[in-house]
């Protein structure tokens, strides 16, 4: 029998704002408006002041260690605009800030959850979110169940999930990946292509010429963005819900990105990346590319600039005060927030502040004596 191709693909790449602030017309037709712009652009600002208080709030040892999310915010704006707030789910990482807050978690929630305050996981009823997911990759699952359980119901949701490039090295993503293309449920993977995991480049943890080709060992339709171009991460976002949402199924997202800060405030990159990388990179910073295309639309002015900037210090500053100043946290609040309706022996840990086994039956705790040799 002669030989025959069983299988081929493409990857696109899509890029429409370059690193100068030109703008593809034809493709950013029906994207973004300069209004919507104008607004990313402010999310993405004042992020990187929270960056910014985060960092310091560390360094003074008021805050665990925390990871910036400079360098990658176009992914998270762009994509939390696609989605619909309140209905569609996220399912982050840790480094989506900006979406997060779009979609209604109150900022301090954030550094609550870097200072050890399980407070900043409760996240509101009328956010759709899961807590930041530290764990690398398994959240994906997470993912996935809540969007085969959105399909189950009927309902017309869709569930986004980001992770970074080494996420796609463990095996829950590749779980969560073949559960949501066989179940055809309405997930947007999303990966934020950083080019490290941690201090391991992509080129050393994968053999692979993309990230987005190993969606297609799963059927699953895939392409290859931007990630530094806010028209790019806002249609490949917005194209993917959409299909999603009409029954046809998950969608892989590469974007092409890169972390200009260290992994965390616990890591010095210097000791593995070469600072001429970092340099090219920081040329294509997002906020440097989106400034550049509204000042040649004459969207944006150094008046507006320095407006934006005290502005952010201040929505910041107040913050920062929130999380700091919070009361204090009392015991109950473990049980509190545990379950719906606390169980009856739970309920008597609470009220009494010890097990419930000992005070009924010291035996299960070793307290009875022994009894005494014959």
């Amino acid at each position: 029998m002669p030989k025959k191709v069983v299988y081929s693909a493409n990857i696109e790449h899509m890029q429409i704002l370059d690193e100068d602030g030109t703008l593809d017309t034809k493709l950013a037709k029906g994207t973004l408006t300069d209004e919507q712009v104008v607004y990313l652009y402010e999310q993405i600002t004042t992020c990187r002041q929270f960056d910014e208080i985060a960092f310091k709030l560390q360094r003074s040892g008021r805050m665990g260690t925390y990871p910036q999310n400079k360098g990658q915010e176009a992914n998270a704006v762009g994509a939390g605009l696609a989605l619909r707030k309140g209905h569609d789910w996220i399912v982050p990482c840790y480094r989506e800030n900006a979406a997060l807050f779009m979609h209604g978690l109150p900022m301090h929630y954030i550094l609550l959850h870097w200072m050890g305050d399980e407070r900043g996981n409760q996240i509101p009823e009328q956010c759709n979110q899961t807590p930041i997911a530290i764990p690398i990759g398994t959240h994906m699952l997470h993912a996935a169940g809540i969007a085969w359980a959105c399909k189950l119901r009927g309902e017309d949701r869709v569930v986004a999930t980001f992770f970074g490039d080494g996420a796609t090295s463990e095996g829950d993503f590749h779980a969560a990946m073949n559960f949501a293309s066989v179940m055809q449920a309405p997930v947007v993977f999303y990966c934020q292509n950083n080019q490290w995991a941690i201090s391991t480049p992509r080129e050393v943890q994968m053999n692979s010429e993309t990230v987005a080709q190993k969606a297609l060992a799963y059927g699953m339709p895939t392409i290859q963005i931007d990630g530094n171009d806010i028209f790019a991460t806002y249609k490949a976002t917005r194209d993917a819900a959409g299909l999603a949402r009409k029954g046809g199924g998950p969608t892989f997202i590469e974007a092409v990105t890169y972390r200009l800060g260290d992994h965390t405030t616990a890591d010095d990159a210097r000791r593995y990346r070469d600072q001429g990388e970092v340099d090219a990179w920081q040329s294509k910073d997002p906020l440097i590319r989106i400034r550049k295309y509204m000042e040649n639309k004459g969207l944006w002015s150094d008046k507006q600039q320095t407006e934006l900037e005290e502005r952010a210090v201040r929505i910041v500053d107040e913050v920062a005060k929130t999380a700091l100043e919070i009361e204090k946290p009392v015991p109950a609040d473990f049980f509190n927030d545990m379950y719906a309706e606390l169980p009856t022996d739970l309920l008597r840990q609470r009220e009494t502040m010890r097990t419930t086994s000992i005070g009924i039956d010291p035996e299960q705790a070793g307290l009875r004596s022994q009894p005494q040799q014959a």
